[in-house]
């Protein structure tokens, strides 16, 4: 954050990866609305952006990139802001992303340090981006099995955010690559508090269960796994979910502290939105999976 004002601070972010869906502009939709969620993870609003591409000009058609950079720019339209510029280079590998700038109040910005003992905690996506991407790399599900999930990925935070904000909520993070263990995480260490997952509550896509069990299991979910092995009290837990927790997410959901008060009028403003667990006085784990 940087604070330009009593009432106003800038918010910034960058964000790009190779694609993960097969289409151009559906992956330009996706890769923005991933950027752009950590701009709402903070309670701010996008106001500009910049793309950042990596395209390999002498293997593929311009036209790629093309569908590409109009995939992103709908979805910063969606968003209320505008790209400004960008730079690109020749690379081996396409990638595409976005720095984004935003602006947040200073006092309402949503933070990983405001969880605090008896609040809720609400996921706004489902799980398993991970899985069923992988498998759709690998041919392991049809196209039609990966809709829902591309859906998920395009849709932006912003109503989750904005009604957190408005709800006066102050603690926040979204689910991106380090899984939902790895980011529950930082709020546990942000907070000093312990956070009790019941995993039996966890949304999950459709597909992701046959993904898994298919083997389509992410390369990054092995360093998930060793960042939170430690930090984890694992409890009874499933494979699939203890799988699931750790799953890489692109473009994943907010996970919410909400004081009791609020939670059910959240859930009525944010209607995807599911109470996962609960937030504790800090114990031996910073994570406890029930």
């Amino acid at each position: 954050m940087f604070r330009l004002s009593d009432d106003l601070a800038l918010v910034q972010t960058v964000d790009f990866f190779a694609p993960i869906v097969d289409d151009p502009y559906q992956f330009g939709q996706v890769a923005a609305a991933n950027a752009l969620s950590d701009i709402y993870a903070m309670g701010g609003e996008p106001l500009t952006a910049l793309s950042i591409v990596g395209f390999p000009i002498d293997t593929l058609p311009i036209e790629i990139l093309t569908e590409i950079l109009r995939g992103g720019q709908d979805k910063v339209h969606e968003a209320g802001a505008s790209i400004i510029g960008g730079h690109s280079i020749i690379d081996e590998e396409l990638k595409y992303g976005l720095s984004v700038t935003g602006r947040v109040h200073p006092d309402h910005m949503l933070t990983n340090a405001g969880a605090r003992p008896g609040d809720s905690l609400v996921l706004t996506k489902p799980l398993g981006t991970g899985f069923v991407t992988t498998a759709l790399k690998r041919g392991a599900i049809s196209a039609d099995v990966a809709v829902p999930t591309i859906d998920a990925m395009r849709t932006l935070n912003r109503d989750a955010s904005r009604q957190a904000v408005a709800l006066g909520v102050k603690c926040a993070t979204d689910i991106t690559g380090f899984g939902l263990l790895g980011h529950a995480s930082h709020i546990a260490h942000g907070s000093d508090v312990t956070i009790r997952i019941d995993t039996a509550r966890l949304p999950v896509l459709p597909g992701a269960l046959d993904a898994w069990r298919a083997g389509a299991t992410p390369g990054g979910a092995d360093r998930n796994d060793a960042f939170v092995r430690e930090l984890t009290d694992w409890g009874h837990t499933e494979p699939f979910h203890e799988a699931l927790v750790i799953d890489p997410q692109t473009s994943g959901g907010l996970l919410v502290s909400l004081p009791a008060p609020i939670v059910e009028d959240y859930l009525s403003r944010v209607p995807q939105a599911v109470v996962i667990g609960a937030v504790l006085p800090r114990g031996e784990h910073a994570i406890v999976l029930a």
